[in-house]
This record gives structure tokens, C-alpha cells and sequence, in this order.
């Protein structure tokens, strides 16, 4: 049965490899824009470039990582088409040089005892040399990518097994790849510790199960995972190289640190953590190494500014407590750390470095928190505040806090959202129409869509790429058949894609405009079961309840017990008022049915919509009225999967 739920549910992004037959060139304004760009960039000190390479000690031989079908999920040498040379005119010089950092891969040391490997994935896995093993702190995305770093680690280093794993925060690339490094046996038998923030299990529910689906499709753009990487396509994500292919695995974590201060003595290692909750993550905590001076910043410090409010869609950050926190960090380690990471991009070496690392992003996000909150209270709008605020000089020089993935223009309407919410205070905007409606009204309303198209291709001649685009988006809304439009639209996004400093906004406008000249390719996957595996009952019958549509359910009125035996679990499901609530440790008097089982076929059954009777065959049990579990079933949605978004 673990089989069956396992190719359910999850279903491979399909790609089509390179797509760049359709790709124009850069235009004149895009080249006139990216020497503009190269002629005001900070002066190169070749720090970056020193940090980047310093402690390499070897990479894997292939380049290529498989699966355990033989199926390629990451290659290491996909920027080997770079050079140090010029940036083509398709691709922003600063995010060219940044890019150059970022495809550097392989085994590097970071001090004694502690290693990094980077490139296997869109982040870094630390390693520590403990008494008996290695202690690993974010252990990957993928389970075959976190297992070829483990490789690469035990050839070069010596074998030796994994005695601890650290979670950093409770986003799926530091926790996905932990079953390529330890198997759950050994966990339960206490041979190997799982350490991560306090509230880590129902923060990972809430983004990777909850609203797992849109995020999923959304991250399809944010990571360009259907580009190839090349002058025309991909240019990484800001933060690393990409997402991989593979499994997405979770082993819940056995001990929960709650506390700024807490130590740990782990392997023989003593570990120092502070908390940061509400920051890049709800749940997170960076990791001090005292023995080694070595401080790693989890992902509240990196190589670029980061997300306030990341596209692929989460929850809003606190600007302000991530300051506060980069400000902590900069008080209690920088005087005694030597040395500083984070689980993304390249360390620093040096206390000085530490402390103007630390120090300079901590004031590029109060910079950016307390402007956008003065012009927010002098009503200037989301839209209004992005297009002013830029950091000032002695900010914006630092190459670390430029806008590779983060940017001041996203990030600015983030922190407006978070105090304000989407409502800018216009009565227009309070309830406009869809979409769809008021594209048609808009397209009729300027004379068709001849006219329309008219007045896209002056302002694309013009290199007003950005009132192009909000001309074509209404054509393309209005009649999205009307191919001149959607061609005209591409390539107005394609010409913003190859301006854009971010790799994502890059990838978000080159995803945008391949989906309009291809149609949607990709099938978004469906969530990991081994995740949901992982989840607590109670936060997962949580998520099946958003999938209860009322238009079938209507004024039924359900009362059904389940019982999990293999988790010793009980859950009262009562269904009314077109709402589904569930509570565990709980049963009704008197349940219509009630379902005895393991969990698997739980999840089968709401999670697959399996049929009850062919559950029933694998071990299930239906005591009382099987219809009204069947009534349960046909009112939830089929788990979602992919839906348009540069079209209706």
C-alpha cells in the first residue's frame, strides 16, 4: 500500500528541456539598460571570489546525480557554459558576476572539524565532526542529493556514520533530503538525535501540506523549473543554483530547542543556538559552534537580500524582528566568531567580516522596514513606495545585500501588507472586478483589441517594457486565443527577464513568457507522502478540511469516528454547516461509522479518494454506514494540481 500511495502522489514535474528555439535576442534598450547597470556597480575587491573558492577540497567526478531508477534529478556542471568574461547582453552584469559565485561546487572547509558541501542543491549542508560521527545541520532538499553530499563527504573525509541531524527552520530545502543521510531506525533506537526549533512539525504542515499546492505551482516561476540554464534561460535562484529533482523526505524531530542561549552537547560537540522565529522562517534558529568561533546564520544572513514576502507565496515576515534578530547575532557572536555561514551561498572568514556582514543586512531590513513604514503613514501606497524606494549608497554597495532574490520593489509591498494588508484605502480597489471581466472591459474600453496591440508594440519600441506588459496581460486576459497578443506579451516579458538584477524575476518573467508560447507544460506535484507521513493527525486532517467543496457537501450533517491503530490515535469528524472539524483524542457517542486502521489508509482514503471498498480489502474497517464516508469522499476536491496563471 506504501507503494500505491507513494506513485499517487507524487507525480514528477514534467520539463521539456531547452525551450530557447522561441527566444529573441536583447534588444537595444535591454543592451543600452544592462551597461547602464555594469557601469554603476560597486568596485570589484575579489573578497567574494576568495571566500567562494577558500577550503575547497574536492567534488563528486560525475556530474550528474540520479535517483535509484537511474533518472538524472541534478547536475553540477549545468553552468559549466559560464565564464569569467563579460555578461552577454541577455543576462543583468550584476546577477552574471553573482552567478558566477553561486555554480561553484563541492567539499569545502569551513574550519576544524567543519565542512560545508555546496552546489548539491539551492542550499548548503554543514557538516561537524562529532566523537563518534558526523552531526549534519540541513541536510538538503532531496533525499539523492543529500546522500551524493554524504558520498562526497565520507570519500574525502573518511566514512563515518551520521550520529545527529539539525534542522535550521522548517522550509522543506534544509529537512528534505534527511532519509539520503539516516535511516528512521536509528532514530527511533536513539542512535540518532533530530534537532530543530520549537513549533518546527506544525510550521512545515502549514507551507508544505496546508497550502502546499498553489505554493507549489507558484515555485515552478520563482525557480524557473522548467528553464534551462543558459544567457537565454535560467540564471540560478539568488540564493543557489535551483531546486532539484528527487524524493522530499521528513523524519520528525526528537528534541525541540525553544531558547536563545540553550546548549547542547551533541556527539561531544557543544552546540550554542538562538531562536529567530518569525524572520526568513515561522519556525528557525541559527547555530553557534563555539569551539571553532564559528557562527552559522541559517537564513536570516546570506549572500543577497532576501524575502520579505517570497512569490512563490508564504506567510509575511517581520522586517522588523529579523533587524532586531541580525542585531542579536551581531551581539552575542560577533565578538567571538572568526567565521560565518549561512545555509545558502559562501562563508566569510574574518571577526571583522562577521560583524559587517552581520551589521550591513541588519541595516538593509530596518532600512527598508522603517522607510516603508514612514511613507506608509504618509499614505503613500504599496505601489507608490515601490517605485521610490531604493537603498541608499553605502547600503546598496555591498554586494551582499543587493536584490538577487529578494528585491526593495516586492519586499517594500510585503511589509506594507503585513501592517496594512492588500486594501490601499482607494474605494476602486475595493472591489474591482475579476480579472477576466475587467480585461474585456478594459480592451473594450480602449478600442479593441487592434488598437490595444497598437499602442503595446510603441511602447516596446520605446522600451517600456512594464506598460507593454500591463496592455498585453489585459489582451491576453480578454481573449487569451488571440496569438499576436500572446506573442507580443512573451516577449515583453522575455526583454524584463534578461534586465532583472533577481534571478527569481528573472525566472517568474522567462517562465511567464515560455508558458505563453508553449502553453503549461509542467504537472505540478502533488505532496510528498513521506512529509505527510511526518505530520501530526490533527494538522493534517486540518488540510483535508480546505478541500470540503459546500456546493456537494450542502446541509449534510456527518458524524464519523476514526480510529488509528498504529498510531493509537483517535479523531472525532463531525461535518455541518458545509465545515469540516476534527479533534483528536476524541469520539461521538454515536457515530453514523467509524473506521479502524493504519494511518496509510487514512491517507488513501482522503487524501487519494481511494474507494472505500478496495481500502477495505487492504485491512480497513467500516463499522456502521460505509455511505456516509463515500458522502465525505465525494465532497472532497481531487488534490490539486497545476492551473494557469499568465492566462485565465
Amino acid at each position: 500500500m506504501r507503494r500505491i500511495l507513494w506513485a499517487a502522489l507524487l507525480s514528477t514535474v514534467s520539463t521539456t528541456g531547452a525551450w530557447a528555439q522561441d527566444a529573441k535576442p536583447a534588444s537595444d534598450v535591454t543592451i543600452a539598460a544592462q551597461r547602464n547597470v555594469a557601469a554603476q556597480l560597486p568596485v570589484e575587491d575579489g573578497r567574494d571570489f576568495d571566500f567562494a573558492d577558500r577550503g575547497f577540497i574536492g567534488t563528486l567526478s560525475d556530474p550528474v546525480i540520479t535517483n535509484k531508477d537511474g533518472k538524472p534529478v541534478w547536475n553540477l556542471g549545468a553552468y559549466d557554459w559560464m565564464t569569467d568574461g563579460k555578461s552577454p547582453d541577455t543576462v543583468n552584469p550584476s546577477l552574471w558576476r553573482h552567478m558566477g559565485l553561486l555554480r561553484k561546487h563541492g567539499l569545502y572547509a569551513l574550519a576544524d572539524n567543519i565542512w560545508q558541501v555546496r552546489g548539491f542543491d539551492v542550499s548548503n549542508m554543514t557538516i561537524i565532526k562529532g566523537q563518534t560521527g558526523w552531526i549534519i545541520i540541513d541536510p538538503l532538499t532531496s533525499r539523492d542529493t543529500a546522500a551524493a553530499a554524504l558520498k562526497l563527504v565520507n570519500e574525502k573525509l573518511g566514512a563515518r556514520p551520521v550520529t545527529a541531524v539539525v534542522y535550521s527552520h522548517s522550509h522543506g530545502d534544509h529537512f528534505g533530503g534527511v532519509r539520503g543521510i539516516i535511516n528512521e531506525a536509528d532514530v527511533k533506537a536513539g542512535k540518532v538525535a533530530i534537532i530543530a526549533p520549537e513549533h518546527f512539525l506544525a510550521e512545515t504542515a502549514s507551507e508544505n501540506v496546508m497550502a502546499g499546492p498553489a505554493m507549489s505551482r507558484r515555485a515552478t516561476f520563482q525557480f524557473g523549473t522548467n528553464l534551462t540554464p543558459g544567457p537565454q534561460g535560467t540564471m540560478g535562484s539568488g540564493i543557489g543554483r535551483g531546486i532539484g529533482g528527487g524524493d522530499i523526505t521528513l523524519i520528525p524531530p526528537t528534541i525541540d530547542i525553544r531558547k536563545t542561549g540553550e546548549l547542547r552537547e551533541v556527539d561531544g560537540v557543544t552546540l550554542e543556538f538562538q531562536m529567530v522565529p518569525q524572520s526568513e522562517a515561522p519556525a528557525e534558529m541559527n547555530v553557534y559552534m563555539p569551539a571553532s568561533r564559528t557562527f552559522l546564520a541559517a537564513e536570516i544572513a546570506t549572500c543577497t537580500l532576501h524575502n520579505i514576502l517570497t512569490p512563490r507565496g508564504a506567510k509575511v515576515r517581520d522586517t522588523l524582528s529579523w533587524s532586531g534578530f541580525l542585531n542579536e547575532a551581531v551581539n552575542l557572536y560577533g565578538d567571538r566568531s572568526d567565521i560565518i555561514a549561512s545555509s545558502h551561498c559562501w562563508p566569510r572568514f574574518g571577526q571583522a567580516e562577521v560583524k559587517g556582514w552581520l551589521s550591513g543586512q541588519r541595516d538593509n531590513y530596518r532600512y527598508l522596514h522603517d522607510q516603508t513604514v514612514r511613507m506608509m503613514n504618509k499614505g503613500m501606497t504599496q505601489a507608490e513606495i515601490a517605485e521610490v524606494l531604493k537603498a541608499p549608497p553605502a547600503i546598496a554597495n555591498q554586494w551582499f545585500n543587493k536584490g538577487y532574490y529578494g528585491t526593495y520593489s516586492h519586499n517594500s509591498k510585503a511589509i506594507y501588507q503585513y501592517y496594512l494588508g492588500w486594501y490601499d484605502a482607494v474605494p476602486a480597489n475595493l472591489n474591482p472586478h475579476p480579472p477576466e471581466v475587467r480585461a474585456a472591459k478594459m480592451i473594450a474600453a480602449m478600442g479593441g483589441a487592434k488598437k490595444v496591440i497598437t499602442e503595446a508594440k510603441k511602447a516596446m519600441k520605446a522600451g517600456d517594457y512594464r506598460w507593454s506588459s500591463d496592455l498585453l496581460n489585459q489582451m491576453v486576459f480578454a481573449d487569451p486565443k488571440n496569438l499576436e497578443g500572446r506573442a507580443l506579451l512573451a516577449d515583453s516579458y522575455e526583454q524584463q527577464g534578461y534586465q532583472s538584477e533577481s534571478a527569481i524575476w528573472r525566472n517568474m518573467y522567462l517562465s511567464g513568457a515560455r508558458e505563453l508560447r508553449e502553453g503549461m507544460k509542467a504537472s505540478v506535484s502533488a505532496q510528498s507522502i513521506d512529509m505527510i507521513s511526518a505530520i501530526p493527525t490533527g494538522l493534517l486532517l486540518d488540510s483535508v478540511a480546505t478541500r470540503l467543496d459546500p456546493n456537494i457537501i450542502g446541509d449534510a450533517a456527518l458524524a464519523l469516528n476514526f480510529v488509528i491503530s498504529d498510531r493509537k490515535e483517535t479523531a472525532k469528524i463531525t461535518v455541518g454547516n458545509s465545515v469540516m472539524f476534527s479533534e483528536m483524542g476524541k469520539g461521538h457517542a454515536s457515530p453514523a461509522v467509524t473506521i479502524k486502521g493504519p494511518r496509510q489508509l487514512f491517507l488513501a482514503l482522503l487524501f487519494l479518494k481511494m474507494p472505500a471498498a478496495q481500502l477495505q480489502m487492504a485491512g480497513l474497517k467500516i463499522e456502521g454506514d460505509r455511505t456516509v464516508i463515500e458522502k465525505l469522499q465525494a465532497a472532497l476536491d481531487p488534490m490539486p494540481g497545476a492551473f494557469n496563471i499568465v492566462e485565465p
